[in-house]
C-alpha cells in the first residue's frame, strides 16, 4: 500500500480492512480449520502440551502460532501451508521427546536441566545466575510453600519446565529468615537459635560465637544476622 493511500481518519480501512465482505464468511470457515488443526496437532504432541511448558513445547507453540494464524486473516494465503507447518511441528516435537526418552544428554540439551536452589538449608548462589534467578523470587516462592525459614528446607529445585519442587527437612533446623527485611514486627516475633548466626546473603551458618567481621566461608559476605526457628 502506498503512503498516500494511508489516512489516519480512513475508518473503514482501519476497522473493515480493504477485503470483500464475503471474505468475513470465509473466516469462521478458516478459523474452525485451524482450530482443529491446533487442537489435533497438540493431541499428537502427547499430554505435556496441556500442561506445563518445557523449552521445547513453548517453542512448538509459538512455530505453530505464528506460521498457522497467518491464514485467517490474509484472503490470498491457503490453508494447505498451514497444515505442512503443523505437520512439520508435530514430527519434530515427537523427535525431540523420543530422543528424551532414550538420553539424559539429548533431554538436557532440549528441555533444560534441574537446578538446585536451596541446599541443606543453603542457598546455592552460583545456580542462581545460572537459572536467571533472583534471591527475592527464591524468598517469594518459598513463603508461597508456607515455608518462614531456610532452615524448614532440605532442597529446593527449579525444574527444567520454571516450575519449583520442595523438599522439607524431616528434622527442623534454625536458619534464615526468608520474611522481608521490612516485616520487622513479624521477623520480632520468630524465635532466635541463641547458638547460631547465619549469613544474610547465602544462609549458610556459623556457631554464635563465631566473628562477625570474618567472611562467610560460602560467599565472602560479612553480613550476618540471627538464627530463627518458628
Amino acid at each position: 500500500m502506498a503512503l498516500d493511500q494511508i489516512s489516519i481518519q480512513d475508518w473503514h480501512r482501519i476497522f473493515v480492512g480493504e477485503a470483500p465482505g464475503i471474505f468475513y464468511i470465509e473466516v469462521i470457515l478458516r478459523t474452525a480449520v485451524v482450530y482443529l488443526i491446533l487442537l489435533t496437532s497438540i493431541r499428537m504432541m502427547g499430554k505435556r502440551m496441556a500442561s506445563q511448558l518445557g523449552a521445547s513445547d513453548l517453542v512448538a507453540m509459538v512455530a505453530m502460532a505464528a506460521a498457522i494464524g497467518v491464514p485467517i486473516h490474509s484472503p490470498d494465503r491457503g490453508l494447505l501451508p498451514a497444515v505442512v507447518v503443523a505437520i512439520a511441528v508435530v514430527n519434530i516435537q515427537r523427535f525431540i521427546a523420543s530422543g528424551s526418552a532414550k538420553s539424559e544428554k539429548f533431554e538436557a540439551m532440549t528441555q533444560g536441566r534441574i537446578s538446585i536452589l536451596v541446599e541443606d538449608s543453603e542457598m546455592i548462589l552460583k545456580n542462581f545466575s545460572n537459572s536467571n534467578i533472583s534471591r527475592e523470587r527464591v524468598f517469594a516462592q518459598l513463603r508461597h510453600m508456607n515455608i518462614r525459614h531456610l532452615g524448614e528446607v532440605r532442597r529446593f529445585y527449579i525444574e527444567a519446565n520454571g516450575s519449583f519442587s520442595l523438599l522439607k527437612n524431616e528434622e527442623e533446623v534454625s536458619g534464615l529468615a526468608v520474611l522481608p527485611t521490612w516485616e520487622k514486627e513479624l521477623l520480632a516475633k520468630m524465635k532466635k537459635d541463641p547458638e547460631a548466626i547465619v549469613c544474610y546473603k547465602c544462609g549458610h551458618k556459623e556457631p554464635s560465637s563465631f566473628e562477625t567481621n570474618k567472611p562467610c566461608s560460602h560467599c565472602n559476605d560479612t553480613n550476618w544476622v540471627e538464627a530463627v526457628t518458628k
